[in-house]
């Protein structure tokens, strides 16, 4: 009896034990089915930074188009803030600190450095529910130091997602992803502030609500990044530039910290950075115009006949789309481009050029700092809110030319060190968004345009330097090819 009881026990068990490993065997082969090769990884991680950034600048790159023309209308209470002053603040932090956001990134991990940064951009935009002065301004320092945490742990997360072969395409789906939030929150100023000449309390908290909520969807979804070593093909070995968050060790942390903020210093002085940061100024100075002095001008021109605060939307519409188109063809066709990235910024300098030449000819001079009542002035035509609009999609358009070309030779150039040479990178055009905002208070409109033909100049001159230097070696069997 016992012995019976013990053999159906046994084949009890033996049954059991094979539906288990029925069940595994199925399981594996379900996982292995539907396992993304590291390949479609990458290429996932970078859509979904890319649909990150777009939910997060779709609510802050709206709030600076429209800060200062909404800060206009509120200087009759008792704030009293500026936002070129607040965006000037921003910059300025944002600079400074990326001396020490790769050292941050090292300790934290990049993903979670996205996270927390998320919060900060959150906590700026939701200032302007019940805005005040000091609130406006202390919010505008922590978002700075966000900022170069943020977009550090993006470079590090979109070169370690990259090879040779594909940081063209990727540097385009990021940017036109990114560019894409120019779209929809503008989309949205354009029809609900049509006709209106000026913005009551319950317009400016409808507005800042809905880009809060929107900031922090994006902000959320930076928890579907997966980790950069699970990337990485199997027998692949560690990428030098990856930035791993989950080590235990004190000592480690700060070792890499320490690391981190020494390659930084050491590659500003390489001949590269030098010459690619006169590109990267140039950047800044038009990305202050097109994000913020722009959008203001447009909407203190009178003689726009009623819809000026709406075209300020409008504007923002016709820059994402100019910057989805660049981005977008230029990802795409990067990977057959023979002849290299010149091409390529030679057009954004030409593009820009003729936006400027146009908006000098459009635009009223003291359009960018005129009061709240706006400007009945002139210039050299009567004002056309075709020619406004045709210029923002050039400024778009010409800015993709130019950023998708440095986030790609940087990001193979310095593959191996790629948290600290995007620092450089946003370091440089930080600062000199910085001084943009800060002399936007002061400059007329012609003045602000004559810095930005001539840094502009320079800059794509500096730009094909770099970019020769990289042809020749490559001419010479260097491993560094064209992208």
């Amino acid at each position: 009896m016992g012995e019976g009881l013990s053999v159906e026990t046994e084949g009890k068990t033996d049954f059991i034990s094979r539906e288990i490993e029925v069940f595994q065997t199925e399981a594996e082969d379900l996982s292995r089915k539907h396992k993304m090769s590291p390949e479609s990884k990458k290429l996932f991680n970078v859509l979904i930074l890319g649909v990150s950034f777009m939910f997060i600048f779709t609510a802050f790159q709206t709030c600076g188009n429209i800060a200062q023309t909404v800060i206009t209308n509120l200087n009759s209470t008792d704030f009293h803030g500026s936002g070129y002053t607040s965006m000037s603040i921003i910059y300025g932090v944002f600079s400074a600190s990326n001396l020490f956001s790769p050292s941050v990134v090292a300790i934290v991990g990049p993903q979670l450095s996205m996270v927390v940064s998320g919060l900060f951009y959150s906590l700026y935009i939701a200032v302007f529910i019940q805005p005040s002065t000091w609130s406006f301004y202390t919010a505008s320092v922590f978002i700075g130091i966000a900022a170069a945490v943020l977009w550090t742990a993006q470079g590090n997360c979109l070169t370690v997602n990259s090879d040779e072969n594909s940081i063209g395409r990727n540097s385009g789906v990021f940017w036109a992803l990114l560019q894409s939030s120019l779209f929809f929150g503008n989309l949205y100023i354009y029809f609900a502030w049509q006709g209106k000449t000026y913005i009551t309390e319950s317009d400016r908290r409808t507005v800042f609500i809905a880009l809060t909520v929107i900031s922090l969807v994006g902000t959320v979804l930076f928890f579907l990044i997966r980790k950069q070593e699970d990337t990485k093909a199997p027998g692949e070995a560690d990428a030098t530039n990856e930035i791993p968050g989950d080590s235990s060790s004190a000592q480690n942390k700060m070792t890499r910290a320490v690391d981190a903020f020494k390659r930084s210093v050491k590659l500003s002085f390489t001949k590269e950075i030098l010459l690619l940061s006169v590109t990267t100024a140039y950047t800044g100075l038009e990305l202050t115009f097109f994000s913020g002095v722009y959008g203001t001008c447009i909407g203190a021109v009178n003689r726009f006949g009623g819809d000026e605060k709406s075209l300020i939307g409008l504007s923002g519409i016709f820059i994402g789309v100019g910057e989805i188109l660049g981005g977008g063809i230029f990802g795409l066709l990067s990977k057959n481009n023979r002849f290299g990235r010149n091409p390529v910024v030679m057009l954004g300098i030409i593009i820009h050029f003729i936006a400027f030449y146009l908006i000098f000819l459009n635009m009223p001079n003291d359009a960018p700092i005129a009061p709240m009542e706006g400007t009945d002035g002139v210039a050299y035509m009567i004002p056309s809110k075709e020619v406004a609009i045709f210029c923002s999609f050039l400024l778009g358009l010409g800015d993709s030319c130019f950023n998708t070309q440095l986030l790609s030779i940087l990001g193979f150039l310095y593959s191996e060190d790629s948290a600290p040479a995007f620092a450089i990178f946003k370091f440089v055009q930080s600062i000199c968004a910085a001084v943009a905002y800060f002399y936007s208070n002061y400059f007329l409109l012609q003045w602000q345009l004559l810095i930005m033909v001539v840094v502009g100049f320079f800059g794509t001159i500096t730009f094909f330097t770099v970019e020769w230097k990289a042809a020749a070696l490559r001419a010479r069997g260097s491993e560094y090819s064209s992208i």
